[in-house]
C-alpha cells in the first residue's frame, strides 16, 4: 500500500502539472488574440485609408462630375438608340419605295425601248420605201429617157427582161414584181420563149388567169389568124400541174409544176 507521506506530494505534483497546462493555455490564447488583434487593427486601418480616400475624392467633387458625365453620355447614347431605331423602321419604306420607283423607271425603260425599236422599224421601213421609190424613180426616168432599163429588151410598147437562170414559178414572179413588172402575158408570137409566162389555174384548176387576173381565152389571135396556143393533150397535169409554160421548140405552151425551176421573162409598160 502506499506511503501515507507520498501522497501529498503527488498531489502537490498534480496540481502544478494542472497550472502549467492552464498557464500555457493562457498564454496560446494570449498570442492568438495578440495575432487577431493586429490583423483587425491592419483591416481598420486600410479601411480607414479606403473611407479617407473616397472621402477626399467626394470632397473634391470627383465623383459626382463622374457621375454627371456618364448620365450625359448615357442620354446621348439613348438619344443615338432612338435616331436608329427610327432610321431602321424607315428604311423598309424607303426600300419599299425605291423599289416602286425602281419598277417604274423599268417599265418607262422597257417603253421607251419599245417605242425606240418601232421607230427603227418605221424608219428602216421608210427607208427600204425610199429606196423602193429612188429605184422606180429612176428606172422610170431611165425608161422615159431611153425606152427600158439597162438589162430589159424593148418590144413594141412593152420591156421585157429575160432571166438566165432558172427559179420556180412564184420565184420568178416575185423576182419580176421587185423589178417593176410581173410575168409576160403573151399577146403576140415573138413573146412565146421556152420560159414561165404569167398563166397559172392554182386559185381554181382549169380556170386559166394570167398575173393581171384576165381569164384566158380558148383561142389566141395573131395577126389576125387563129392560133391554138396549147400543146397537144394539155393541159393535162390536174392539181398536180397549176402554171404555164412555154416550150420554144413546139412553139406552144404546157402546164407543169409550179415547183418546177425554169427561166422566166418579165414584162412591164414602156414608153411607146
Amino acid at each position: 500500500s502506499e506511503q501515507p507521506e507520498k501522497r501529498p506530494l503527488r498531489a502537490a505534483a498534480m496540481c502544478l502539472g494542472l497550472l502549467s497546462v492552464l498557464l500555457l493555455s493562457g498564454i496560446i490564447g494570449l498570442y492568438l488574440y495578440c495575432e487577431v488583434y493586429n490583423n483587425l487593427t491592419e483591416d481598420r486601418d486600410q479601411l480607414q485609408t479606403s473611407y479617407n480616400n473616397l472621402t477626399e475624392d467626394r470632397d473634391q467633387d470627383q465623383l459626382p462630375t463622374s457621375y454627371n458625365n456618364l448620365t450625359e453620355e448615357r442620354d446621348q447614347l439613348q438619344t443615338s438608340y432612338n435616331n436608329l431605331t427610327e432610321e431602321r423602321d424607315q428604311l423598309p419604306t424607303s426600300y419599299n419605295n425605291l423599289t416602286e420607283e425602281r419598277d417604274q423607271l423599268q417599265t418607262s425603260y422597257n417603253n421607251l425601248t419599245e417605242e425606240r425599236d418601232q421607230l427603227q422599224t418605221s424608219y428602216n421601213n421608210l427607208t427600204e420605201e425610199r429606196d423602193q421609190l429612188q429605184t422606180s424613180y429612176n428606172n422610170l426616168t431611165e425608161e422615159r429617157d431611153h425606152g427600158c432599163p439597162v438589162g430589159w429588151r424593148k418590144f413594141d410598147c412593152s420591156c421585157y427582161f429575160l432571166s438566165i437562170v432558172s427559179k420556180t414559178w412564184e420565184e420568178s414572179r416575185q423576182d419580176c414584181l421587185n423589178r417593176g413588172g410581173d410575168l409576160v402575158i403573151i399577146q403576140s408570137r415573138e413573146e412565146q420563149v421556152m420560159s414561165w409566162i404569167g398563166l397559172t389555174d392554182e386559185a381554181r384548176e382549169g380556170l386559166w388567169t394570167w398575173v393581171d387576173n384576165t381569164q384566158l381565152t380558148t383561142i389566141f389571135r395573131f395577126l389576125n389568124t387563129s392560133v391554138e396556143y396549147w400543146h397537144p393533150d394539155e393541159p393535162n397535169g390536174g392539181r398536180e400541174e397549176n402554171c404555164g409554160m412555154i416550150q420554144m421548140n413546139y412553139d406552144a405552151w404546157n402546164d407543169t409544176s409550179c415547183s418546177a425551176a425554169l427561166p422566166w421573162i418579165c414584162e412591164k409598160y414602156a414608153y411607146c
